[in-house]
């Protein structure tokens, strides 16, 4: 089992949260502790490694800077504060790396831009435009636009989406935690530090418990879920301590930390981008028939489909789940959800003449599918 190493990385990224970079009594960057991060990063940046910073801090700034701390802040009044923000924190990161005589760009994405195909390819060429003109991406979610239903919600999963997205070989959380733990240290004694995950299983998950108070706004829960989206792309991820100075230098000199192992799978492009979505428009729930098929390689037919839940359309991505309702995988569907409810349970040659004209045999097709590695219950093997 080896453990990575940041000075032997190709292409990493580094999250950065509201409570390390903004001093919240004085409205202020924490700028010391920002030209130490800069200076670790310009380090890695001369050793021909492209790194991009996930970095949160817009809406902390402008909810000191103009006393909106006093209550929890409505969406229109944190779309002010991000574009309020956004500026500060921009200039705060270009200043400091132009001391270094590197150039930023601001990239601001919506969980739409990684969820629907196109925009998810465009940005992608965008950012490797950027590094390939060795330029260090800032991004940060896209506050000003985002409404509740489509918002990341936390930086710690765009992060691992922009990882996936990049083809990152390792994913930094710099958190006010040096790794996860069996229980929280703050309350249990007894809480271990867990040095090395090697997959992301049920028992690990339920160890993210709830973001207690203190910790940084995503909580443990959701790095556990960016590890899920960061691993499954083949990218490793650590969460490291952050308020140190100088946090990734320590982090190469052996600071405690955990880090998250990578799926050996090797998902083409489109795979990863289908492993790593994180909304999903319905369910196609499916016969242990249908389970056994599709672990064994084949599409989804119509004739092994027992219900539809939601209201997809044709290219939507969607979840599969079995017989026991279990999630099973996802992928990207050939009808809409209406259409699948009219050729349920049908095999493939009556297909066109319950539609009325004619359609691809597949539901979803392998090449849109993935499956995470699993085996059949018992009660599905024969």
């Amino acid at each position: 089992m080896q453990i990575p190493q940041l000075n032997k990385a190709r292409r990493i990224v580094v999250k950065i949260g509201s409570a390390l970079l903004v001093d919240g009594q004085n409205a202020c960057i924490r700028q010391s502790w920002l030209q130490t991060i800069v200076e670790d990063i310009t380090n890695l940046h001369k050793q021909n490694c492209d790194v991009l910073v996930v970095s949160s801090g817009a809406i902390a700034l402008a909810r000191y800077t103009f006393n909106l701390n006093r209550h929890k802040l409505r969406l229109a009044e944190k779309q002010a504060a991000a574009a309020i923000g956004q500026i500060k924190l921009a200039q705060a990161w270009s200043e400091n790396f132009l001391e270094h005589n590197i150039t930023t760009a601001q990239i601001l994405l919506t969980l739409e831009d990684t969820e629907t195909r196109l925009h998810y390819l465009n940005a992608r060429a965008a950012l490797e435009t950027l590094l390939k003109l060795k330029c260090i991406p800032i991004i940060n979610e896209n506050d000003t636009v985002a409404t509740s239903e489509i918002r990341f919600g936390d930086n710690d999963r765009l992060a691992a989406r922009v990882a996936e997205m990049v083809g990152a070989d390792q994913l930094i959380l710099l958190s006010d935690i040096d790794g996860l733990y069996t229980a929280d240290p703050k309350t249990d004694p007894n809480a271990k530090h867990i040095p090395v995950i090697q997959e992301i299983t049920p028992e690990i998950m339920t160890m993210g418990g709830k973001a207690p108070t203190g910790y940084s706004s995503g909580g443990m829960a959701t790095k556990l879920a960016a590890g899920t989206i960061a691993n499954t792309a083949g990218c490793a991820m650590a969460i490291a301590f952050g308020k140190t100075q100088h946090p990734l230098k320590a982090l190469q000199e052996g600071a405690r930390c955990s880090w998250f192992l990578p799926n050996t799978s090797t998902y083409t492009a489109r795979k990863r981008w289908i492993a790593g979505g994180m909304t999903t428009k319905g369910i196609i729930y499916i016969d242990h028939g249908a389970e056994k098929a599709l672990y064994s390689g084949k599409s989804l037919l119509p004739v092994g489909i027992t219900k539809v839940d939601g209201y997809f359309q044709r290219g939507d991505l969607i979840k599969i789940g079995n017989k026991e309702g279990n999630i099973i995988g996802s992928g990207v569907t050939a009808y809409d959800s209406s259409e699948v409810n009219q050729i349920i349970g049908l095999h493939t040659e009556d297909i066109n003449s319950s539609l009325g004209w004619e359609g691809p045999d597949e539901v979803i097709h392998h090449d849109d599918m993935v499956l995470p590695p699993a085996s059949i219950s018992e009660a599905n093997a024969e």
